[in-house]
């Protein structure tokens, strides 16, 4: 496995980012209408990831900046997108190494929080964030942050104890 750097707009990015999409349709009815630019995702003030099995594209995930804004978001917030592993390489710990290079590349770049939006149908992703130290947040934020389906998360990236 390699995991590599690669704008949001690359073509293997946005195959997965299809794929993902696909995905939230079969569980939600639609795709995420979250309007995002290629730009939001290039240092330093995002990254996006790509993660490669023999050449083929098997996982993705990124990162972009957010700052205080009447969505809910606080200034100094790295928001996660488009985390995504290919149904036949789940299980194999991608998820957990593409969101720890997110973290650590948000954290260089002097982001204080990681933040995310998931979904009630996406079980296996609010297991992975709450095992990696993600805690509900109050009040939400994003787009979605009036639905009942959906569900915020946060995790720190700097104080006692971490390091930056």
């Amino acid at each position: 496995m390699q995991i590599r750097t690669v704008r949001y707009d690359h073509t293997d990015a946005l195959k997965l980012s299809a794929e993902v999409q696909l995905e939230y349709a079969e569980r939600y009815g639609d795709g995420d209408l979250t309007p995002m630019d290629p730009a939001q995702f290039d240092p330093p003030n995002g990254l996006y990831l790509v993660v490669y099995d023999t050449g083929r594209p098997v996982a993705s995930g990124g990162w972009r900046a957010q700052d205080a804004s009447d969505e809910g978001y606080a200034d100094g917030d790295a928001e996660i997108k488009r985390m995504y592993v290919v149904r036949e390489a789940r299980g194999q710990g991608l998820a957990r190494q593409v969101l720890a290079a997110l973290e650590e590349s948000a954290r260089q770049a002097g982001r204080r929080r990681m933040v995310l939006e998931t979904g009630t149908k996406q079980p296996e992703a609010i297991a992975l964030y709450a095992s990696s130290g993600y805690a509900p947040a109050v009040p939400k934020f994003g787009i979605y942050r009036f639905e009942k389906e959906s569900r915020c998360f946060t995790k720190p990236l700097t104080g006692p104890g971490l390091p930056g």
